[in-house]
C-alpha cells in the first residue's frame, strides 16, 4: 500500500482535485481489473479510451482517477489528478509503486527490427555463464534467473514491467536484457525506467500498419535513445545507415560495432558453416555454433555490450563460443538422408533475405532450398508481396501459406503475396493455405541434400485463425512431415 502523493512524482501533473493523502493499494488501467482502494489510470487506448470507464472504475472501488480531461461531473468522495499524457504517467506511477527497480538492477534494452530476442537472449546466457543472477524479458520468454514467467508481448505493460523487475531485484538479480519494440516506446510502456544502456541492431520495413510511415518507424526507436541519461551508454550498428539518426542529440556515451564500417567494436567473418561461425573480434579468433552474417552482428553485439558492461575481455570471448541457438531462431537439424530443416521467426523482408542468403552462403550450390513463407494477417500488407519476391529470389521452390491470418481470409494474403512475384518465377510456387500440409509438401520435394526453411513463426506455438489460438509448432511439425514422407 502506497499514498498516492507518494507514488505521483514526475507524472506530469496539470492539476489536483481532492486529497492526495489517500492510500493505494493497486493501479489499473484497465477498468475490469478494479478492486477497492485502486487508483484508475484513464488511459486512450488504441481501440478504447480509459476515460468513458471513469463512473465503471469509481463504482467498482476505485478511491483516486488519473486522467487527461476531468469529468464533467466530478465525485467529491474522490480525487483527481489531471495529467498531461496518461500513459506516460502511468509509467512512472507505475515505477514509483514499486519503488523503481530499474535503479537498483544493470537494465539494458535492445531495440531494432531484427535481433532484438536473439540478442537480449543471448546477453541473459552469457551474464549467466560468467556467474551472475539475471533477468530477460523477451518476445520467447521472460525469467529471472532460471524461473520463467510466460511472455504474452515484446514489452510487457509498464505495471508488469515494474513488477517483474522488482520480483528480479528481490530474488537477487543485478543485470536484465530486455526487448525494446516500437510499440512499447510509443505507447510509453518503459517511461519512468532508468536504462544503463540501450542497443539499436538495425532497422527495415516493419510494422507500417501501426507507425503508418517508416519516419514514425524511426521516430519511435530514436525516442528510446533520447530517453537515455548522460551514465548510460548507447551502442549502434554502424553498418545500418539508420545508426546515426537514433544517436542524435542523445545524452548518453555513444558506441558503435559493425562488420563493413569503421566502428568501435569490429568484427570479421573467417568461416560460415553449418557447423558455426568462426569469427575475429578485434583480432581474436573465436568459434561459435551460431550460424550467418546476422548472428556475426548478434554475437558482435553481445561481446560491445558486455565490455561496455566492465567485463574482462578474454571471459567475454570465451563465453561466446558456448553460446547456442535461441528457440526458433535459425533452429535447424539434419535428417538421416542428410536433408537439412530450419526454422526461423523471419517476418520481415529483410530477416527473411538474411535467413535465405545465409542458407546460399553455406550450400554446396547442388541442392534445392525449399521455402515456406507466410505473411501475418491484420498486420502491415505493404511487406507481403516484397518478402514473396525475396523467397522467390533466393530460393529454389516456394510454398506461400498462412502464417496467423488472424481475422483475414489466408488466401486474400497469399494474393497480395502472389504480386510480388516476377513472371520468370511462377512456375517455381505453389500456394496451400493450410500451414501443415505446406510443411507436407515442402517435405515431399525434398531428397537427400536439400534444405527446407519454415519461416515466419519460429518459437510460437500457435497458429491464430479467426481470433483463435490453436496449437502449432513449426519444428515439431517439419520433424513429423519428413518422417511420414521419408519413410
Amino acid at each position: 500500500m502506497k499514498l498516492l502523493k507518494d507514488i505521483l512524482y514526475k507524472a506530469g501533473i496539470d492539476e489536483v482535485v481532492g486529497s492526495t493523502n489517500v492510500a493505494i493499494e493497486k493501479i489499473c488501467f484497465d477498468s475490469r481489473a478494479i478492486t477497492k482502494l485502486s487508483l484508475f489510470v484513464a488511459v486512450p487506448g488504441t481501440q478504447v479510451d480509459g476515460h468513458n470507464f471513469i463512473n465503471q472504475a469509481i463504482e467498482d472501488g476505485s478511491v483516486a482517477i488519473v486522467c487527461e480531461k476531468l469529468p464533467r461531473n466530478l465525485n467529491s468522495k474522490i480525487t483527481y489528478v489531471k495529467v498531461e499524457d496518461c500513459s506516460r504517467a502511468l509509467g512512472f506511477i507505475a515505477s514509483n509503486f514499486y519503488e523503481n527497480p530499474s535503479e537498483e538492477i544493470k537494465l539494458v534494452g535492445v531495440t531494432g527490427t531484427n535481433g532484438k530476442t536473439t540478442t537480449a537472449t543471448l546477453l541473459y546466457d552469457l551474464f549467466k555463464s560468467l556467474g551472475y543472477k539475471v533477468g530477460l524479458l523477451s518476445t520467447v520468454r521472460n525469467l529471472i534467473g532460471n524461473e520463467e514467467i510466460p511472455a504474452s508481448h515484446t514489452t510487457p505493460d509498464a505495471l508488469q514491467l515494474n513488477a517483474l523487475l522488482r520480483e528480479m531485484v528481490g530474488k537477487g538479480c543485478t543485470y536484465c536484457f530486455m526487448e525494446v519494440s516500437s510499440h512499447s516506446i510509443d505507447q510509453n510502456r518503459i517511461a519512468g525506467l532508468d536504462f544503463d544502456g540501450a542497443v539499436f541492431t538495425n532497422i527495415t520495413h516493419d510494422h507500417l500498419d501501426y507507425h503508418k510511415t517508416f519516419d514514425g518507424y524511426i521516430n519511435a526507436k530514436k525516442a528510446f535513445f533520447d530517453g537515455l541519461n548522460e551514465e548510460a551508454f548507447a551502442l549502434i550498428n554502424a553498418d545500418d545507415v539508420h545508426g546515426n539518426v537514433m544517436v542524435q542529440n542523445c545524452r548518453a556515451k555513444k558506441s558503435t560495432y559493425a562488420l563493413k564500417s569503421m566502428a568501435d567494436f569490429k568484427c570479421r567473418i573467417i568461416e560460415n558453416q553449418f557447423d558455426g561461425l568462426v569469427l575475429s573480434i578485434h583480432n581474436n579468433e573465436v568459434w561459435t555454433k551460431l550460424i550467418g552474417s546476422f548472428n556475426a552482428y548478434n554475437l558482435l553485439t553481445i561481446y560491445a555490450v558486455s565490455i561496455l558492461l566492465g567485463e574482462d575481455k578474454m571471459d567475454a570471448l570465451t563465453s561466446l563460443s558456448k553460446l547456442v541457438s535461441v528457440e526458433g531462431r535459425f533452429e535447424y537439424f539434419k535428417t538421416e538422408n542428410n536433408i537439412t530443416g530450419i526454422v526461423d521467426y523471419a517476418h520481415t523482408p529483410d530477416a527473411l533475405k538474411n535467413v535465405l542468403k545465409t542458407i546460399n552462403d553455406i550450400r554446396t550450390g547442388n541442392e534445392q532450398v525449399i521455402a515456406v513463407v507466410g505473411c501475418g494477417g491484420d498486420r502491415d500488407a505493404d511487406k507481403r508481396p516484397k518478402m514473396a519476391g525475396i523467397a522467390c529470389e533466393l530460393a529454389t521452390k516456394v510454398v506461400f501459406t498462412s502464417d496467423n491470418p488472424r481475422t483475414e481470409n489466408p488466401s486474400t494474403i497469399i494474393e497480395d503475396m502472389h504480386k510480388g512475384v516476377a513472371p520468370q518465377y511462377f512456375k517455381k510456387t505453389l500456394s496451400i493455405t493450410d500451414r501443415k500440409e505446406a510443411i507436407k509438401a515442402a517435405s515431399a520435394m525434398a531428397t537427400e541434400g536439400d534444405i527446407i526453411l519454415i519461416a515466419g513463426k519460429g518459437h510460437e506455438k500457435y497458429q491464430e485463425i479467426n481470433g483463435k489460438k490453436t496449437p502449432f509448432d513449426d519444428m515439431e511439425t517439419l520433424i513429423q512431415m519428413l518422417q511420414i514422407v521419408t519413410g
